[in-house]
C-alpha cells in the first residue's frame, strides 16, 4: 500500500529534512521510526528540501509500506518511535504513482517575525526577532509585487545549480498580530532560500530603507545583490502542500 503521511516538526535541532552524512535530519529519525515499525527501512520521498532550523506544520512524505497498516492507525503507530519534536498527524492512501514532491501543485510557507524590543522565551526558536519598529503596511504593499509569474533570480542564494528561475507566486500577504508580523506565500515552486530572501527584502521596506515600489525593480534586475539579506531560518514554516483533488484514495484520517 502506497501512503502519504503528513508531519509536523520543530526543526531547531535538525539539519533540514534530507538525510545528511554527518548531521541529524528529520528524514533520518523518520526512517529510524519506520524501521522499528516495519522491521525494514523503506525509502521515502519528501515534498521538499528544507534548510537547517526550518519548521513544518504540514510536511508530506510518500512511501510504499513494507506491510499494510491502515491509514487511520498509522499516525499513532509511527509516533511511538519518533522523538517529541516530530509527529505524524495524518496518513492517506495514494496511488502507486503518487510522489510527495512531484505530485504537488503548489506549496505554502509562513514566516514569523517577532517585532519587539524584548525577546519572548517561548518564541525564540520559532521566529526572527527584530527589535526596531517595522511598518507592516509598507511590507504588505511590497509583497504584492511578488504575485505573478516572474524570473525570481534576484531571490536565489548562490550555490544553486538551477537554471530555470521562473516561478509563479499565487499569493503573498503580510499582516500584524500584536507584536508579530507574519508573511504567507503560495507558489508553484521555490528557488534556494527564495522565501527567506523575500522576507529579508520585505524587512527593508518595513524599516523604511526602501520604498515598497522598489520590489518591482529588484525582480526585474534578476540581481541577487539588489535584494535584501536572507532572513533567519528559525522563522520559516512549511505551511501546506497542495495536491490535485484526485491525488488521494482515502479521506484524511
Amino acid at each position: 500500500m502506497h501512503v502519504c503521511i503528513t508531519l509536523r516538526f520543530e526543526g531547531t535541532r535538525y539539519h533540514g529534512f534530507q538525510v545528511q552524512k554527518n548531521a541529524l535530519s528529520v528524514c533520518e529519525v523518520l526512517q529510524d521510526a519506520l524501521e522499528k515499525l516495519y522491521g525494514t527501512r523503506p525509502p521515502v520521498k519528501g515534498c521538499s528540501r528544507t534548510d537547517s532550523g526550518v519548521h513544518a506544520l504540514a510536511y508530506c512524505v510518500s512511501y510504499t509500506q513494507p506491510k499494510p497498516i491502515a491509514p487511520r492507525k498509522l499516525p499513532l503507530a509511527v509516533n511511538r518511535f519518533l522523538p517529541d519534536d516530530v509527529r505524524v498527524v495524518k496518513a492517506q492512501q495514494v496511488p502507486e504513482d503518487f510522489h510527495a514532491r512531484y505530485s504537488a501543485q503548489s506549496k505554502e510557507y509562513l514566516y514569523r517575525i517577532h517585532n519587539s524590543p524584548v525577546s519572548d522565551p517561548f518564541q525564540n526558536k520559532l521566529c526572527w526577532r527584530i527589535s526596531a519598529p517595522l511598518d507592516d503596511g509598507a511590507m504588505a504593499k511590497a509583497a504584492q509585487y511578488l504575485v505573478g509569474t516572474h524570473d525570481f533570480a534576484a531571490f536565489m542564494s548562490a550555490g544553486s545549480d538551477i537554471t530555470d528561475t521562473v516561478r509563479t507566486v499565487y499569493s503573498a500577504r503580510v499582516w500584524r498580530e500584536n507584536e508579530d508580523i507574519l508573511f504567507h506565500v503560495c507558489a508553484d515552486g521555490y528557488l534556494y532560500n527564495m522565501v527567506r530572501i523575500f522576507v529579508g527584502t520585505l524587512v527593508e521596506a518595513g524599516a523604511g530603507r526602501m520604498p515598497p515600489e522598489q520590489m518591482k525593480q529588484i525582480i526585474e534586475s534578476k540581481d541577487r545583490a539588489q535584494a535584501g539579506d536572507t532572513a533567519q531560518a528559525q522563522g520559516l514554516f512549511l505551511y501546506r502542500v497542495n495536491y490535485p483533488e484526485n491525488a488521494f484514495l482515502t479521506e484524511e484520517t
